[in-house]
């Protein structure tokens, strides 16, 4: 399989957040930082896209608000918890259904790198 260099560089980018802040902090703060790391690799990136929802062709008032999107195309999310849970994953993955991306990472920055 290859290896996709975009989240390669989105997971490098994380990776170079997690080494420098640690664990432990708000989800806010791991956002900010990482839109400076994405800034830092020339990742683009869109930082808490609205995204639309329809009913029967009817726009909803309420929308999903990912994290972020970068590339265009990879839809990102961030936690801060001690483990992930399956309404982390549903999150991303309604995220995925409603922006119609195929490509989305859950990044938790809440756990010890040991």
């Amino acid at each position: 399989m290859e290896r996709d260099l975009r989240t390669h560089a989105i997971i490098g980018a994380a990776m170079e957040v997690h080494r420098i802040v640690g664990p432990g902090h708000l989800e806010a703060v791991y956002q900010e930082c990482l839109e400076i790391e994405f800034k830092f690799k020339d990742i683009p990136f869109i930082s808490q896209p609205r995204l639309e929802i329809f009913y029967k062709e009817q726009k909803l008032k309420k929308y999903y608000v990912p994290d972020f999107i970068a590339y265009n195309k990879v839809i990102v999310e961030i936690k801060a918890e001690q483990s992930m849970t399956k309404i982390d994953e549903a999150q991303l993955i309604n995220s995925l259904i409603i922006s119609r991306h195929n490509v989305g990472l859950l990044l938790n920055f809440g756990e010890k790198v040991s």
